[in-house]
């Protein structure tokens, strides 16, 4: 049975079927494997060649410059694009399961670093100048082919996924009170005051809370400017809340110690238990099963 892992977590000779020998063997070697001299080498290559294409987007985004070197961007957008479809046909060729890389994170990253270029080649006509620029913009996903090089984007991708369920309660938390701090100060300040609707006024909540405060709403009552500060207050205490929960869980993967769960015990409800803890640490009793390894198994 074909596992349910991402791509990135999957071996690539069993989940893509690396061939048994010959040419093909020593291609899959060198472009999906690393232990080799030539494997590094490719590797490294094609992480300077996703970075410079990268920079290449965004100073092409420059007007004073694409006015300058214009002609020479067009040129090395076709050399990165002609490179990365090489490497893609490559890829298919060297595993003998080439759908399942098709369909793969990977695969469609390197769909999405290849096709806007080549699309842009059907819009050649004036009218379409909007679609085509949003097209080639559409290149600076190249960016995320450099996470399959990146050990540490893993381990940061499997901290979030396995924080997902208490990132997901806190953004409840946060919210219920942007609704409910917003509405008040609806009913407080009015339409008088630039609170012309509940969601102006959870607007208003949001970028107050998270310290953004652009300032285009602004309380003007004594007893706004104190729910204000109030908001500001629980902002403040908030935001570090998503961070330690990911640090937490980070460092537990990293150091090999699984994070402490909520899990409580049946028998004396005390809690923090660790993750692979089949028995209560206080009264021995036996624990329910950690949901999160339920999910993931």
């Amino acid at each position: 049975m074909a596992s349910n892992a991402p791509l990135f977590e999957r071996n690539p000779r069993d989940y893509l079927g690396a061939p048994y020998s010959g040419w093909r063997l020593h291609l899959f070697v060198i472009v999906f494997e690393s232990d080799t001299r030539a494997g590094r080498l490719f590797d490294l290559a094609l992480m300077c060649l996703i970075v410079l294409s990268v920079i290449a987007v965004m100073l092409d985004s420059v007007a004073s410059v694409n006015t300058q070197w214009g002609p020479l961007f067009d040129v090395l957008e076709w050399l990165f694009t002609v490179f990365f479809t090489i490497e893609y046909v490559l890829r298919l060729v060297c595993v003998r399961h080439p759908l399942r890389y098709v369909r793969s994170t990977l695969g469609v990253i390197d769909i999405l670093a290849i096709a806007p270029t080549w699309l842009a080649l059907l819009f050649p006509g004036l009218q379409m100048l909007i679609v085509v620029r949003v097209l080639r913009m559409l290149r600076i996903f190249r960016i995320l082919k450099l996470g399959a090089y990146i050990e540490e984007f893993s381990d940061l991708r499997d901290a979030l996924m396995h924080s997902r369920r208490k990132i997901a309660a806190f953004i409840s938390f946060v919210l219920v009170v942007v609704i409910v701090m917003g509405t008040l100060m609806y009913v407080v300040e009015g339409p008088e005051n630039g609170f012309t609707s509940v969601p102006a006024s959870v607007y208003w909540a949001i970028t107050t809370m998270t310290t953004v405060g652009f300032g285009d709403i602004t309380p003007k009552t004594n007893i706004g400017r104190f729910i204000a500060s109030i908001m500001m207050l629980i902002g403040w205490g908030t935001l570090a809340v998503p961070t330690g929960i990911v640090t937490a869980e980070y460092t537990a993967r990293r150091t090999g110690t699984p994070a402490p769960t909520a899990r409580g015990c049946p028998n004396c409800l005390s809690a923090n238990h660790a993750a692979t803890a089949k028995f209560c640490q206080d009264c021995g009793a036996k624990l329910p099963p950690n949901q999160s390894d339920a999910i993931h198994s």
